[in-house]
């Protein structure tokens, strides 16, 4: 059974280009190194044509993985993301209870996730604590660096 994943326009679109990219660039340029090397005699012995079959093979799988996950997905309706609680497309305003530090992140699918743009994955422990609470509730997180406690600020788009 696949897992339907729930991506954002922009999140469809940037999967979309990139397969687009493998498919109409990557793979004509492996494509010419393949035949570069059979040009060059014994195949048994050529370890370009090796690296450049094996290349060709990671290639097909990622075209595979990229064609079944847009299959797979779902676009949100932002316009009916509900700001009473926690949820994926939410941007979440929390406070960490130990440092008092404040943070922003905006919850997305885990192919949209960029931690340097403030986007975390729905699977991520942070995004999993924070799910279905609403502003004002305070959760514990169990994070790789220990547990801590963060307050939900806001909730937005």
């Amino acid at each position: 059974m696949n897992k339907v994943s729930y991506l954002t326009e922009e999140g469809l679109h940037k999967l979309k280009s990139e397969l687009e990219h493998l498919k109409s660039v990557e793979r004509p340029a492996i494509s010419r190194q393949i035949a570069e090397a059979r040009d060059k005699g014994d195949l048994s012995e050529n370890a370009e044509y090796e690296a450049a079959k094996e290349a060709q093979e990671m290639l097909e799988i990622k075209i595979a993985r990229l064609e079944e996950s847009l299959a797979n997905s779902r676009i949100l309706d932002e316009s009916m993301i509900d700001l009473n609680r926690v949820q994926i497309l939410n941007k979440v305003k929390i406070k960490n209870k130990g440092n008092n530090a404040i943070m922003e992140y905006f919850i997305v699918s885990d192919s949209e996730a960029d931690i340097k743009a403030g986007k975390i994955s729905v699977n991520t422990p942070i995004a999993k604590g924070l799910l279905g609470k609403k502003v004002g509730d305070q959760v514990e997180v169990i994070v790789p660096s220990g547990k801590i406690k963060l307050e939900i600020m806001q909730i937005s788009r």
